[in-house]
C-alpha cells in the first residue's frame, strides 16, 4: 500500500463523520417547534388583558316619568287639583258658617242656664198654691205674673222646654234617672214621671229632661 493511499483513508472516515454531523443538525433544525404559540405581530399575551374602563353610575329617579306628560295630561292635573281645593273650601266655609249660626243662636246660654232654676223654683212655689186658702191664692197671683215675663222673655230668645211625661224615652232629650215597673202594659218604655224640666235652646239641648222611665 502507498503512503497516499494510507492518508486517504482517514480522509474519507472524517469526511463521513462531519457529513453525518451536518445532516442531523439540519434535521434537528428543520423539526418543527411543538407546543409554542404563534404570535402574530401586534398582539398581546392573553396573560397581560387591559382591564375595562369603569362605568359611571347615575342616580335613577323611580318617581320621574318615562315621558313628558303631555299638554291635556297637564290640564287634567290641573284641574283635578282645582277641584279638590274648591271641594275642602266649600266645606271649611258651610262648617264655619254653621259653627257661627250656632254660636250667635246660643248666645247668653249661660245666663240662660243660671236662670232656668230660678223658673224651676218659681214652678215649684206655683205647685203649693191649689192647698192655699182663696186670700193667699190671691197674694200669688203676682208671682206668676213675674213667673209669666221671665219665660215669656227667654222663649223669645228661642227657649223651649221639652215634653217628657207620657212620650217614649229618647236618649237625645231625656236622661233616665231611674226605672219603675209601668203601671199598664202600654206605658213600658215611656217617661211616668219628670224629676226635672228640660229645655232647649235654639234646637240645641242645654238641659236634659230629667224622668222616670216605666218597664
Amino acid at each position: 500500500m502507498t503512503p497516499f493511499l494510507k492518508l486517504a483513508r482517514p480522509l474519507k472516515m472524517w469526511g463521513d463523520m462531519v457529513t453525518e454531523n451536518k445532516d442531523e443538525e439540519q434535521l434537528n433544525n428543520s423539526a418543527p417547534e411543538e407546543n409554542l404559540p404563534v404570535e402574530e405581530p401586534g398582539a398581546t399575551p392573553e396573560s397581560a388583558e387591559m382591564p375595562e374602563p369603569e362605568k359611571e353610575h347615575f342616580p335613577v329617579d323611580k318617581d320621574a316619568p318615562a315621558e313628558p306628560a303631555s299638554p291635556e295630561q297637564l290640564l287634567a292635573e290641573e284641574k283635578d287639583k282645582y277641584l279638590r281645593l274648591y271641594s275642602e273650601f266649600e266645606n271649611y266655609r258651610r262648617r264655619s258658617s254653621k259653627e257661627r249660626i250656632e254660636l250667635i243662636q246660643t248666645a247668653g246660654k249661660d245666663v240662660i242656664v243660671q236662670l232656668l232654676g230660678v223658673m224651676d223654683d218659681f214652678e215649684r212655689a206655683m205647685s203649693l198654691t191649689a192647698n192655699l186658702e182663696p186670700a193667699a191664692k190671691a197674694s200669688m197671683e203676682g208671682m206668676e205674673l213675674i213667673y209669666k215675663k221671665l219665660s215669656g222673655m227667654l222663649e223669645a230668645r228661642g227657649l223651649k222646654a221639652i215634653e217628657a211625661k207620657g212620650k217614649p224615652f229618647d236618649v237625645e232629650f231625656h236622661e233616665a234617672i231611674t226605672r219603675f215597673p209601668a203601671p199598664t202594659e202600654d206605658q213600658k218604655g215611656l217617661v211616668i214621671d219628670e224629676v226635672e224640666k228640660g229645655y232647649t235652646l235654639n234646637g240645641i239641648v242645654i238641659r236634659f229632661a230629667k224622668v222616670v222611665v216605666g218597664e
